[in-house]
């Protein structure tokens, strides 16, 4: 009777929920992202210029959080948005991504006339125990590639614990 490799499990390492836009659009992001979350957004801030878009350096052009505990019910929630269904291109190695167009498709959320309509991204990276091991800052080492996570394995991990249909 052979047991599974407890380092060969998969876990959600976190949940990355985004907005873009500058000036009064941003703020609107920011009240956003407190709504789902409860917790405080950090603003992102431009590094080059892009005169097509009146981008400039230092000038704060989206916001973050970043759900590293708890994030599973927060992930379901989003799922529920687009119907459990994700395109299989959306998929990479270690991560996954997807937009909401109308953050109103979140159940238990009513439209907020200060904010709008908005969309947002979410990006859930998922890890395998041994991963800081290359990430840490004293003492790094090598990780094997066997570490990395797989399409196949992270549409079996989303179809066994979240019901999702890839499409």
């Amino acid at each position: 009777m052979k047991t599974e490799n407890p380092t060969r499990k998969i876990r959600i390492e976190k949940v990355v929920l985004s907005i873009g836009g500058t000036a009064e659009q941003l703020d609107k992001g920011v009240r956003l992202l407190k709504l789902i979350t409860e917790k405080n957004p950090s603003k992102m801030k431009s590094h080059k210029r892009i005169p097509a878009f009146g981008v400039r350096p230092k000038l704060e052009v989206g916001a973050v959080i970043t759900i590293r505990k708890d994030n599973g019910e927060i992930l379901k929630r989003m799922l529920t948005a687009i119907d459990n269904k994700l395109k299989r291109k959306q998929i990479s190695e270690n991560n996954f991504s997807f937009g909401i167009k109308e953050y109103i498709e979140i159940p238990g959320m009513e439209y907020q006339r200060d904010i709008g309509i908005m969309g947002l991204d979410i990006t859930v990276v998922f890890k395998r125990a041994g991963r800081r091991v290359a990430l840490r800052k004293i003492k790094k080492g090598k990780v094997s590639s066997r570490q990395k996570i797989s399409r196949e394995e992270i549409i079996k991990f989303m179809e066994d614990n979240f019901q999702t249909e890839f499409i």
